[in-house]
């Protein structure tokens, strides 16, 4: 007897309906599985033989032939035990349920129970694009598969909860997210907030800046000056995300498998943190099964890099592609994935190797020949795709013990919303222009003009400091974002003047403090 029903799987962020088709014949008693497994889909024999053995079921001993269309698809991983035991279980007559109804993954431990998939979320979006009637899966992947509505999302534990839900006999509520309330209740919750940073309000200034228009940001200065507690407080700032960037942003993490047990959606910004002795695969993504890296994982968030100078020269090199075009394209021989990477980049750095200029203790770290020693293995193009470098000296003793707090990221958060709210109006009839850094040479000719004042003192600054072209860009585009800040709909001198000063590591000559 003939049997089928329906897989998934994964292609970038997206999925593609894989076909299982079983076929039990009366002569025989071979195993067969074609259409391009791979190694773990070929070992789901022994896997579905003690799973059926386990749960009162048999395995017949007739020749089984399992075919996994398109062939030309590599099947990767375990989550199609479930869709071979059930359809091996309907083609041998021992259940008759209509499973080519369901898409239907998940791993089978050896006594029947079923282990979690990773990228449920893109497997159930495919499903209701196919029209199927509904998705049967682990019951850990139950909540994250079910933000996809007119789609029944059936969660099991074991292989027989799955044959009694099918056969009618013991019947599983489908599950149900209401995912505007998990995303309207968590989307301004954050444990870290602007108020406990003490001091430093020109660099709070200059990440305000950043986030209302989504530019990349370089912090030079000593330990303890606070750059890390600076950078893991500017996603309370970011404007909240819309229903359709956290469904996208889940997707990515659902691939990954970074998604956090029992996790819906992800509703905040991500912020991610990789160590320096990442490689480069880790960063951007890949591997023989490309999957998505640190860059991709950071989309619609932001991307913390601490001590810059330390990681590999290659690997930073990665990112100037997904810097300039938001997102990274994998390519093996066989497959080519897209995977989008439009994330805010912060970076920090100390002016030395030893985090201060000389000796122990002494002030004056703002010094040309050592802060161009230490960028010395950052490339030019690198540093240009970086907005804005900021100074960041040490708090003074009489700021860190003042009793007022600073002000709290909501107040930022509303201003930087603000500013968003003028972009998305300016760039409305634009398609993937969102905010201001993301502006091309087009945009920037039609809404960065300045007046004649601005162009001399511009003209001034290339001239001293030795600005490059895309220079020249990046402190136009600042210069937007700070005049949308004081809702002024021309860029003036004040503006240009400020975006100006956000270029240190440009200057011929740093001047020591």
């Amino acid at each position: 007897m003939l049997a089928k029903t329906f897989g998934a799987a994964h292609y970038g962020v997206d999925a593609v309906l894989i076909t299982i088709e079983v076929n039990v014949l009366s002569s025989g008693n071979k195993f067969f599985l074609v259409g391009l497994p791979d190694n773990a889909v070929k070992e789901s024999e022994q896997r579905v033989y003690s799973s059926l053995k386990n749960n009162g079921f048999k395995m017949p001993r007739q020749q089984v032939v399992i075919n996994m269309a398109p062939a030309d698809i590599r099947k990767q991983g375990a989550s199609y035990d479930l869709p071979i035991a059930l359809a091996i279980l309907t083609a041998s007559e021992q259940l008759n349920a209509p499973i080519e109804e369901y898409m239907i993954m998940g791993e089978l431990a050896l006594d029947g129970t079923l282990r979690p998939i990773k990228g449920a979320l893109p497997l159930a979006i495919e499903a209701r694009k196919q029209g199927l009637k509904g998705f049967i899966l682990p019951k850990e992947n139950a909540s994250e598969a079910a933000i996809v509505n007119k789609l029944e999302i059936i969660g099991v534990e074991t292989l027989a909860e799955a044959v009694a839900h099918l056969e009618g006999l013991q019947l599983i509520s489908p599950t149900v997210v209401d995912t505007r309330e998990i995303f309207l209740h968590e989307v301004d919750e954050f444990d870290l907030d602007f108020a406990e940073v003490q001091g430093q309000q020109n660099i709070k200034r200059a990440l305000e800046i950043a986030a209302a228009g989504g530019h990349n940001v370089l912090m030079i200065g000593p330990p303890g000056a606070g750059k890390t507690m600076l950078a893991q407080r500017v996603p309370s700032i970011l404007p909240p995300l819309s229903l359709s960037e956290a469904l996208e942003t889940t997707k990515i993490h659902s691939v990954a498998g970074k998604l956090k047990k029992n996790t819906a959606l992800i509703s905040k910004r991500p912020f991610r943190a990789p160590h320096h002795t990442i490689s480069d695969v880790a960063l951007v993504g890949g591997g023989s099964n490309p999957m998505p890296g640190e860059i991709s994982l950071a989309h619609n968030g932001v991307l913390f890099l601490d001590e810059l100078t330390e990681f590999k020269r290659t690997t930073l090199e990665v990112l100037r592609q997904p810097l300039e075009n938001r997102e990274v394209t994998i390519s093996r021989a066989k497959i080519s994935v897209d995977y989008p990477a439009n994330f805010m980049l912060i970076a920090s750095m100390n002016p030395t190797p030893f985090g201060f200029q000389g000796k122990a203790g002494q002030d004056a770290f703002w010094n040309v020949d050592t802060v161009h020693k230490a960028i010395s293995k950052l490339s030019g193009p690198l540093l240009d795709r970086i907005d804005m470098h900021l100074e960041v000296n040490p708090v003074s003793f009489d700021e860190m013990t003042a009793r007022e707090k600073g002000e709290p990221s909501q107040e930022i958060r509303k201003r930087v919303i603000k500013a968003r709210q003028m972009q998305l109006a300016r760039f409305e009839k634009t398609p993937n222009i969102h905010s201001n850094s993301m502006m091309n040479s087009q945009q920037i000719s039609a809404f960065c003009s300045i007046d004649k004042d601005g162009k001399v003192l511009l003209k001034s600054a290339m001239e001293r400091m030795g600005f490059s072209a895309r220079t020249y860009d990046r402190i136009l585009k600042v210069s937007r974002t700070i005049a949308d800040l004081s809702g002024s709909e021309k860029i003036r001198i004040e503006h240009l003047a400020e975006a100006i000063q956000y270029r240190n590591l440009d200057k011929e000559q740093v001047t020591p403090q």
